[in-house]
């Protein structure tokens, strides 16, 4: 029986009492701005109500749960107004004041889907419209906006400027809408775990109900979730461990030819372009010789190797120096960096090998996107060939 009851009992993750105090905290300047303001602005006796019941709804979301969609500023104020408008309605609309309620909450539900600022204390303002008396009466539509419009307002502002004061993000905007093809449209479509926003938003429509966190909060966790994963599996390993050491570069002036012949004749799918002082500038790939030598031939070639091979022996393009289609390379790792921390790195298209350098910048190794998976995962393959 205490089995089944402890069964009830939600899983909120990992909250510290710091977070919870200030959430707390927070809840407490929220309301008591809100109701004073409202006393300073109506006076000591005014013929409204100074705070009507659901924004202590409101602020549980605004405080506690800041991060969820339900909690956004155009949640709480387009879901509120909403449903007092609608509230109100149902009032004067419905005689039977029970049957209005029922109504005023299952037409601002919709309201609110369909607007885009569902937020669960609408329908207690809803309800609150519906049974608040007179006072309704007399101000009609009215209501709608003073007090309800205000207070949301009021308790909104209290939470961005108290958010912001104590070091956290508020509100969530959602990421501005990039060009394709530029680093931040590539950025808001493939997260770091391998997955882009549209394959969760397929995977939530899949399970046909509303889940209240922000689409990317839940990649960034996913992404933690799985680097951490990583990790464990991964063990000590670093990547001095398996980089592949002694590599042979070129500078960023050497031809095409001579670069091509190096990876040809050395079998190597990627060659770095370095400085004298060993600092990697870019990687040399076999597809970039490709797209830059084999392109533009009068007759056509079948597959990347036949349009390469003609474009070599017709001596286009061979002189020029390797700087003009190298990939550059903006950062890289160093020895001692665990090797789970490569993993979102060699996810990125195109990326199939990552430097190594020194803390002076110079180029000490060299890994490949198969040596990283080996290494993750050789010790679990290895296990399950040992238990057969």
């Amino acid at each position: 029986m205490l089995h089944s009851l402890q069964r009830l009992v939600p899983q909120l993750g990992s909250v510290s009492r710091a977070e919870q105090l200030r959430s707390s905290i927070g809840a407490l300047f929220g309301i008591a701005i809100t109701a004073f303001t409202m006393r300073l602005m109506l006076g000591p006796d005014p013929a409204v109500p100074l705070l009507v019941a659901p924004m202590g709804a409101s602020a549980v979301l605004l405080f506690a749960v800041p991060s969820g969609p339900l909690s956004q500023p155009w949640s709480i104020l387009g879901g509120n107004l909403s449903a007092a408008l609608i509230g109100i309605t149902c009032r004067f609309v419905i005689p039977d004041p029970l049957l209005a309620a029922a109504v005023a909450v299952c037409l601002s539900i919709g309201a609110m889907f369909l607007l885009r600022c569902l937020h669960p204390p609408g329908g207690a303002v809803a309800v609150t419209t519906v049974l608040a008396g007179p006072v309704v009466d007399d101000l009609g539509y009215m209501f709608a906006f003073v007090p309800i419009g205000v207070n949301s307002l009021l308790l909104l502002l209290v939470a961005i400027a108290f958010h912001n004061l104590t070091g956290h993000r508020y509100p969530h905007l959602r990421p501005a809408r990039a060009t394709k093809g530029s680093a931040a449209g590539e950025a808001w479509q493939q997260s770091e775990a391998g997955f882009t926003l549209t394959d969760l938003k397929t995977a939530l429509r899949a399970e046909d109900h509303f889940v209240d966190i922000d689409l990317n909060d839940l990649a960034s966790i996913l992404a933690a979730a799985q680097r951490e994963a990583l990790r464990r599996r991964a063990g000590d390993v670093l990547c001095q461990d398996i980089m592949m050491r002694h590599v042979v570069s070129v500078p960023p002036s050497e031809t095409l030819a001579n670069a091509w012949h190096i990876m040809e004749t050395r079998a190597l799918r990627a060659l770095p372009v370095t400085e004298e002082s060993g600092r990697v500038l870019g990687l040399l790939r076999p597809e970039d010789f490709v797209g830059a030598v084999g392109r533009g031939m009068g007759r056509p070639a079948f597959g990347a190797s036949g349009r390469l091979k003609r474009g070599m022996d017709s001596g286009l393009s061979v002189r020029s120096a390797v700087k003009t289609i190298m990939a550059p390379v903006a950062s890289s790792t160093l020895p001692e960096t665990p090797v789970a921390e490569l993993v979102p790195l060699l996810a990125l298209p195109d990326v199939d090998h990552w430097p190594v350098c020194d803390e002076a910048g110079a180029l000490v190794g060299l890994i490949a996107r198969a040596d990283v998976l080996a290494a993750l995962f050789a010790p679990q393959l290895n296990s399950s060939e040992t238990q057969r």
